[in-house]
């Protein structure tokens, strides 16, 4: 027997729903030379990058886990850790504002 009013979710919708919330799965980050690098974004991190970036020591230590290979390119362009790590917080914090806000697609 079904029950009144049951909430059924859709994974695929409520992800796209949220991606598109956001602005997509990836935070973009273009340098003043105009070369534009990517991050998941906070919201579509795995949870095995997540746990890198907690465990990477400073500003440094995290952006190279947030960018990876494209790390030594980024800072070649103008870039630095501490100012990707102010990007990444405003993307958590804009995050944050969104889910108080955003409701998901079911179907």
């Amino acid at each position: 027997m079904s029950k009144p009013n049951r909430a059924r979710f859709k994974l695929s919708a409520v992800k796209r729903s949220y991606a598109e919330a956001v602005g997509g799965e990836l935070v973009e980050v273009e340098t003043d030379d105009g070369k534009v690098f990517t991050f998941p974004h906070p919201l579509f991190t795995e949870d095995d990058l997540a746990r890198q970036i907690d465990a990477a020591e400073g500003d440094v230590g995290k952006a190279h886990v947030l960018l990876g290979e494209a790390y030594d390119d980024f800072m070649k362009s103008g870039g630095d850790a501490n100012s990707l790590m102010l990007v990444y917080v405003a993307a958590r914090s804009e995050m944050q504002d969104t889910l108080g806000r955003h409701r998901p697609t079911r179907k």
